[in-house]
């Protein structure tokens, strides 16, 4: 199938358009825009700025992409917006491109699923295969890891690191880092146990599953510190061979988290 253009879209001079796209009615692409095959752009839509789109994205319809960051430090760097493979990005949303002052990308992986009026900022890294529900807010830095999934209308501070399989419940408000697996809601967000069931459906063991509860109760039931938690888990992926890679994703995201976690 070849590319196919509504006679209403604008597309500027310099624009790179894969094999099999199509845009609809009174899209705007600009200059320095990439658009990846078989991607598919809806209506009145506004994607400029040095952005790039991979390939089998579905993007919905009055979405804008590659927007100035809302940063007064920003001065017009050419700074970029990536976005992945297979995305499903839908209505109303809004990704921004990324500042100097980071690494100058805002970046969306692969095979997500991004609902309604969602707004990523400046200098944002959404991993692969998350699922951001309607009206989800991110401020800039934020970081979300692969399969974390965030409710309606939640909300992230700048900064703030969302990881692996977390779930965040809707309206909640998050000020601190969520470690993986975990799951959290409230404004402010604290924490409630680990996603067990979304670890059920992705084909973790039950043994597997029961080390990372004990995971959590190191970091949350036993009284320790932080440092003392991953410790704990560390020598507990030493010693369970099957879970050693879930265990050491949660030591090195404690190790990394900046804004304390959530309590």
């Amino acid at each position: 199938m070849a590319v196919q253009i509504h006679p209403t879209a604008l597309i500027e001079a310099g624009a790179q358009i894969g094999t099999d796209v199509t845009i609809g009615p009174f899209t705007i692409v600009g200059a320095n825009v990439v658009i990846g095959d078989r991607t598919h752009i809806g209506a009145h839509n506004v994607i400029e700025g040095h952005t790039t789109i991979g390939a089998d994205n579905q993007i919905g319809h009055h979405i804008t992409l590659g927007g100035a960051p809302q940063d007064k430090k920003y001065a017009g760097e050419p700074t970029l917006l990536e976005i992945g493979e297979r995305n499903v990005i839908r209505e109303f949303c809004s990704f921004h491109l990324g500042t100097a002052q980071d690494e100058g990308i805002t970046r969306v992986g692969d095979d997500n699923w991004i609902m309604g009026y969602v707004h990523l900022a400046h200098d944002c890294r959404i991993a692969n295969h998350t699922i951001l529900a309607s009206n989800v807010q991110l401020a800039g830095h934020v970081e979300v890891h692969d399969y974390a999934i965030l409710g309606g209308m939640a909300g992230a501070h700048q900064y703030v690191k969302i990881g692996a399989h977390a779930m965040i419940g809707g309206g909640s408000v998050l000020v601190k880092d969520v470690p993986p697996f975990v799951m959290a809601r409230g404004n402010f967000a604290v924490p409630f146990g680990i996603n067990s069931e979304g670890l059920k459906r992705r084909g973790y063991s039950p043994s597997h599953i029961m080390a990372i509860k004990r995971a959590y109760k190191a970091i949350y039931r036993q009284d320790l510190t932080v440092e003392q938690a991953i410790d704990n888990i560390t020598n507990a992926a030493q010693a369970d061979i099957e879970s050693a890679v879930s265990l050491q994703l949660m030591s090195e995201f404690l190790t990394k988290a900046t804004r304390g976690i959530v309590r």
